[in-house]
């Protein structure tokens, strides 16, 4: 659960509550009457983590509609459906990665198969747009659909830069805007739409959202390079051998003396070479996170991520009325970048 600890005791309190209900909204809306279903579904429920995107709708439906409660019951089917639409993107992203690990427990194309991991993303998302389709406001539908379109849009582009060594940053940026960032705007927009806030403030929530969504895969990135393991709670190193080219990379690759660039190109190419084993390709990743550590390229992507964050706040200081719930969302922010997991 996103940092409640900081924040006002009666809003905790309201979105500790609020986020139960989503958690219980979860479980009931994938039960079936087929165990293996229930089983797989029970796995997912250790896949919940930080639950950023509801949070994100509670908190913002709070900060706009101050004269009342502000979080309707449109607003808890939502926060519910974007984490669907969230786990799914999980459970696909770990076939695509083929990672063992996430939540520190084993994935479930690890323990099961990319055939059923497949059907269980398949089932999470169609799952999702049941759950909505129960609100009586259609536009909502369609801003959600619209966001996790620009989310596959965001993988498939990724996909398509896969041993791209002349990957450039604003590729990069447009990568993780989709993939990542655009859901957390919407979750924060749709609940502003959801609440009948002015254009002015939906759209302060969307660039907040966007902005954090971004900070928040950059810090993900970095992570991935030089994280724990064990704190992280999943497998690391995984976009090295995928051979995805992330910011801290880009930046190493551009900047460095041209004796370390060729050096971590080698071993690119060699991760990128279908032919290299599993225990060589770990070597090889080892390798490349060595070189990386330390760097001033890891400083370079912290940077981008603390001004993306200050530009997130900027956002809802300027244009929401001074609130816990405001103030909640600035503390999310600040978490962002400090976040070791």
């Amino acid at each position: 659960m996103i940092l409640l600890a900081q924040s006002n005791g009666q809003i905790s309190r309201r979105l500790a509550a609020d986020l139960a209900d989503v958690e219980s909204r979860f479980a009931a809306e994938l039960h079936s009457d087929l165990s293996c279903v229930n089983e797989l579904a029970g796995h997912i429920e250790r896949y919940r983590g930080k639950m950023l995107r509801p949070t994100l709708v509670l908190v913002s439906a709070m900060a706009v509609d101050l004269d009342a409660d502000g979080v309707r019951e449109a607003h808890r089917v939502l926060a519910t459906v974007t984490e669907m639409v969230h786990m799914a993107t999980l459970v696909h992203d770990d076939i695509l990665d083929e990672a063992e690990m996430r939540r520190r427990g084993a994935t479930v194309n690890h323990l099961n198969g990319n055939e059923t991991a497949v059907m269980l993303g398949d089932y999470l998302i169609s799952h999702a747009y049941h759950l909505c389709s129960s609100l009586s406001d259609s536009q909502i539908s369609r801003m959600v659909a619209a966001a996790t379109n620009t989310v596959c849009e965001g993988e498939l582009l990724q996909l398509a830069n896969r041993r791209n060594h002349q990957l450039d940053e604003p590729t990069y940026f447009e990568i993780i805007r989709r993939k990542t960032a655009s859901l957390c705007g919407a979750c924060c927009r749709i609940a502003a739409t959801i609440s009948r806030a002015d254009e002015s403030q939906a759209a302060a929530l969307d660039a907040y959202g966007q902005k954090l969504g971004i900070a928040f895969q950059i810090v993900d990135d970095v992570l991935d390079l030089v994280g724990d393991e064990g704190t992280v709670g999943k497998t690391l190193g995984l976009d090295l051998e995928k051979t995805k080219l992330t910011l801290p990379v880009i930046h190493y690759l551009r900047e460095e003396t041209p004796e370390h660039r060729a050096a971590l190109a080698r071993l690119l190419d060699r991760l990128a070479d279908a032919s290299v084993g599993p225990d060589r390709r770990a070597e090889l990743t080892s390798q490349v996170r060595g070189l990386l550590r330390g760097s001033a390229s890891l400083d370079y992507a912290r940077g981008w991520a603390g001004r993306l964050v200050d530009e997130a706040k900027t956002q809802v200081a300027e244009h929401l009325p001074e609130s816990p719930a405001r103030a909640l969302l600035i503390e999310m922010a600040d978490a962002v970048v400090s976040r070791r997991y």
